[in-house]
This record gives structure tokens, sequence and C-alpha cells, in this order.
């Protein structure tokens, strides 16, 4: 199987044998790693003034890297971020991908109109409007909605160049989620399912991220039917074994690497804790994808990152639990 499908197969919970997927919502260290700036930090407020010649270099520099990326660490996916933004630049970098790797990996981008944690400066406001202007708050969580959905299609119409959406909107600080259940329900669970919904009836798949702890209304989420809940952060006190007894065995997990450890631990802490996500990701024999717990981003260590996933490749394979974790995986 390609990268693709075995990525594929492990969002729909099928079991796949050999090698658990992998894959990182961002890699933020392309400059050690291979000398150029992560696509995401280029900021071309001289777009309109290059020459075509020059746009071309630059997208296909970034469709380079995402794929030199997912090859130095047998990543299964891609998450694309187009810059700059727009259909027809988002086009353009998901064609060249495509060109460039045929269909080996799984390709998503962002795609979540839902309300994340609002900043400092909007945070006492926005709580207020929660209370004293629900109706106008509805009002434009349907407008993001719309766009969101409206975006999707007019790119789909190009043809369908990626798999599926990653909905990245934020939730939950690592005590507790900023929303409350009551208010989870009344304002993200109708737009979450909805978007969910539409986007698989255009063939595509969905990936619930957010960080911290979930597990108030980790039951919420998996009711709105994403294919794969992302980033399962042990940093907010999420544990696997305890998030599949709430939700079953029907939905992928991706994630559980501490990240703070990774950055702070020791080198025993960090392939402690590489190894435990490992054997409680793999217990049920589908349905996980490796990674860590948010992302690998800025300030984090190379040599860390590539240690985890030395560890993975010596010890992430379904053919090997049993040696490597002792019995117990379900069959």
């Amino acid at each position: 199987m390609t990268h693709r499908e075995r990525f594929i197969k492990t969002l729909k919970c099928e079991p796949i044998g050999g090698q658990v997927p992998t894959f990182e919502l961002v890699y933020f260290l392309t400059m050690e790693k291979f000398g150029k700036v992560h696509p995401s930090h280029r900021f071309y407020e001289q777009w309109n003034q290059m020459s075509y010649k020059e746009r071309s270099l630059h997208m296909n520099e970034m469709a380079q890297l995402y794929i030199d990326t997912a090859k130095a660490y047998d990543h299964s996916a891609i998450f694309v971020h187009p810059n700059p933004a727009g259909v027809e630049n988002t086009q353009w970098l998901l064609e060249l991908i495509r060109e460039k790797s045929g269909d080996e990996y799984y390709i998503m981008m962002h795609g979540d109109p839902t309300w994340a944690i609002p900043d400092g400066d909007s945070m006492m406001d926005f709580s207020m409007r929660m209370y004293e202007d629900p109706e106008g708050l509805n009002d434009e969580s349907k407008k993001r909605l719309d766009d969101a959905l409206e975006f999707a299609r007019a790119l789909d119409e190009k043809g369908h160049l990626h798999d599926g959406f990653t909905l990245c909107s934020d939730y939950c600080f690592n005590v507790n989620p900023f929303f409350s259940p009551d208010n989870f329900d009344e304002f993200i669970v109708p737009y979450l399912k909805e978007v969910i919904a539409e986007y698989r009836k255009m063939g595509y798949y969905t990936i619930k991220h957010t960080d911290g702890n979930i597990m108030p209304i980790v039951k919420q989420m998996a009711d709105c039917k994403p294919d794969a809940i992302h980033s399962l952060d042990p940093q907010g006190g999420v544990s696997i074994p305890e998030v599949r007894k709430i939700i079953g065995n029907d939905i992928c997990l991706v994630g559980n690497v501490n990240c703070g450890l990774l950055q702070t631990g020791t080198d025993e802490e960090c392939r402690a804790d590489v190894m435990r996500s490992l054997r409680e990701g793999m217990a049920t024999g589908r349905g996980y994808i490796f990674s860590t717990s948010n992302c690998v981003y800025t300030g984090l260590a190379l040599d860390r990152y590539e240690m985890m996933m030395d560890i993975w490749r010596k010890y992430g394979s379904y053919d090997n639990y049993e040696q490597n974790f002792g019995s117990g995986a379900v069959k």
C-alpha cells in the first residue's frame, strides 16, 4: 500500500498490519533540517508584483519542501498551509504536490469555521456575547460555515486535489475547555457537525484538532462524527485509554506524544513517553496515527524529534506489538 492508502484505512479504523502511520500537523524545523524556511512563515506582500516565473519558483519550492519533509520522516500525510491564500493559489500548490509525488501521500488542509478560544484582547467580549447576544453569535457562526463550504466547493470544482480537511480551531486550555458543555452544544456542535457532514458529502475526510483538556467535551466532539481526533494532549490530562472508553473504537485517534517532555524532559523521560503512546495507541490493533501532541514547533530540538521517530521506526509495528509491549492487543 502507498502511504496514502495506509493513512485512509487507518482513518476508517480498518486493520492495516505493519507500521503505524505517522505525520505532523506542522513541521517547523525545516531551516535546521533542510536550510529552508517553512512555507507558512513566508508572507508575500509583493506577490501581486511578482512575475509568473518568480511566483512559480516560490510555489515549486514550497511544494518540494512539503514532500521532502514527508520523505525524511516517512510521514504518510502532508498538511498544507496555502500561502498566499485563495482558491487559485491553493489549487496551484496542491497540483504541484500531486504532480511531484503522485498519490503517495494523503494531503490535507485547514478548514474549520467553528469558534476557537478567543485571544486575550477579545476573550471578555466574546464571553459576554455568548450570554447577551447568542442569536448574533450564531448568525456569525452560520456565515463562517457558509464561507468555509463555499471555499471547499470552489476548490473541489478544480478537481479532487486533496483528501481531507483538518479542523484546527482550539477549544481547550490545559485545565479545562473554554466552552462549557452547554455552550459547546449551542455555539460549536451544530456547525462542527454540519461542516463535517458536508465535507464528507464532497468525498473528504476530516480530522478534528484541539489541544488541551478535551475530556469534558470529547463525547460531544465524537458525536459530530469526525474521522479522527487530534492531538490527545497529555499535558491536558488526555489519555488514549480513557478517550477510547468514552468514544469507542470506531474513531481514529492521532497524537499523544508529550511535546513538553520532548522539549524539556530527559532523554529517558522522552523515550518512556513515546513508548507509552505507542503501546496505548496501538492496543486495539487499528485506528491510531502516531504524532506529537501538538506539532513540531519552533524551539523544539531537532534531535529530540528524530529520537522520537527512531523509536517509532523500531517499535511502531503492529506485527511486533506483543513482542515489544507484551500481550493484550485486541485482535
